[in-house]
């Protein structure tokens, strides 16, 4: 059994500043594992796909589902949609199983009613501006509650995502002498570019 509050104090680190959202992450994150019976991604065995946009409230969801699931950036196993929804697709690639969880429009409601949002957040105050006495029961709410008060959790299902390998192969830009992966390399002037010289190479000829 995955338990969220393990991974508070990491989490807080990754993040940089309190708030309710990461936990929150770190909650919802903790439910798919335990839902699909998986331990947390070493490698690319589990794909996280979170339906966050940009530039809205509560982003920090995404950092809590990276650290307790490890799908991150790095590994290139956490995918973000852009429907500017909260809920997050947890896909076992090893067996093609998934489960998504979301948290409720109830709870996320009352937490935006909460002096952390309307006193400071929603007044343009940084997040490490907050007082720890504001933003601390705040964290230990979520921590603590019952995840059906939460998170509405599916069943498992049935998710086809195919096995793709890692890209080994690569090339050196005769632009700039940059590394490049070599599916994104382009012919252009008769040199082997990496995009971004393609591009200013085009802009010089136009």
């Amino acid at each position: 059994m995955v338990e969220a509050r393990t991974f508070l104090e990491p989490g807080l680190l990754l993040h940089g500043h309190k708030c309710p959202a990461m936990p929150l992450g770190l909650v919802a994150g903790a439910a798919a594992m335990n839902q699909l019976g998986v331990p947390r991604s070493g490698d690319k065995t589990l794909v996280a796909l979170v339906e966050l946009g940009d530039d809205h409230c509560s982003h920090c969801f995404a950092d809590g589902i990276q650290m307790i699931t490890g799908c991150t950036f790095g590994k290139g196993n956490i995918r973000q949609l852009g429907y500017g929804k909260f809920g997050v697709t947890l896909v076992d690639k090893t067996t093609g199983r998934a489960v998504r969880v979301v948290p409720k429009a109830e709870a996320q409601l009352a937490t935006k009613k909460t002096d952390f949002f309307q006193k400071y957040r929603m007044k343009g105050v940084p997040p490490t501006k907050v007082p720890d006495e504001v933003v601390d029961p705040l964290i230990e709410k979520v921590l603590s509650a019952p995840v059906g008060t939460l998170l509405t959790v599916s069943e498992v299902f049935d998710y086809d995502t195919p096995l793709k390998g890692e890209r080994f192969d690569s090339f050196v830009c005769e632009g700039c002498g940059e590394m490049v992966v070599e599916s994104y390399g382009r012919i252009a002037g008769g040199k082997k570019l990496c995009i971004p010289c393609q591009q200013a190479l085009a802009g010089a000829t136009a």
